[in-house]
């Protein structure tokens, strides 16, 4: 029996992150849980947005933590570890909004040419809102609030404030257009 992406992203994310950060697990799972509800306007990307969704934070893993870049460390590892889908990769390196945090990180040029952003704006956009309607705690929440517990745990001043300021926007915006998507779907 063949393994399915999905089942595969939860194994590997729970291999590295559910002992050693039990609460980026609980954030990825419910990240995973908002994914699995955009079937609907994905159709054949459904499963493709889960398991990015699952294993988007999946570079806090310490072992995996090498430029400190979780966006970036994470890819590397579904890339060179896994031989994953290059989409799925890509889409984990470029997570709500990645490129902008890079920058603030001197690692831009190199994000953008190791993994460049796919042409896939509702896909990329409903990354976003997955992570960005999703607590620390795997809970549901909305974008703004998100945003505001994220200045607070990094403060204002740190690299994650500066871009999560900058990215602030953006998040809005397509967490505006997926909720847009789905408010034109058939109920």
């Amino acid at each position: 029996m063949n393994e399915s992406m999905v089942e595969w992203a939860w194994r590997a994310g729970k291999t590295e992150l559910a002992v050693e950060l039990p609460r980026r697990w609980a954030h990825s799972q419910g990240v995973a849980g908002r994914a699995a509800g955009l079937g609907c306007v994905l159709g054949e990307d459904a499963d493709l947005l889960v398991a990015a969704a699952t294993l988007h934070d999946v570079g806090y893993a310490p072992r995996l933590a090498v430029t400190g870049f979780h966006p970036l460390d994470g890819a590397r590892f579904l890339r060179d570890e896994h031989g994953a889908d290059a989409r799925l990769v890509r889409l984990v390196a470029n997570h709500s909004f990645a490129l902008l945090e890079a920058e603030e990180r001197g690692l831009r040029e190199l994000l953008e040419a190791e993994f460049p952003l796919l042409e896939e704006p509702l896909l990329v956009d409903a990354l976003v809102y997955c992570d960005m309607t999703t607590t620390p705690d795997g809970e549901r929440t909305t974008a703004r609030d998100r945003v505001a517990e994220i200045l607070g745990r990094y403060g204002v001043d740190s690299v994650v404030g500066r871009f999560i300021r900058r990215a602030a926007p953006e998040i809005f915006a397509a967490v505006e257009r997926v909720e847009a998507a789905l408010a034109s779907q058939p109920r």
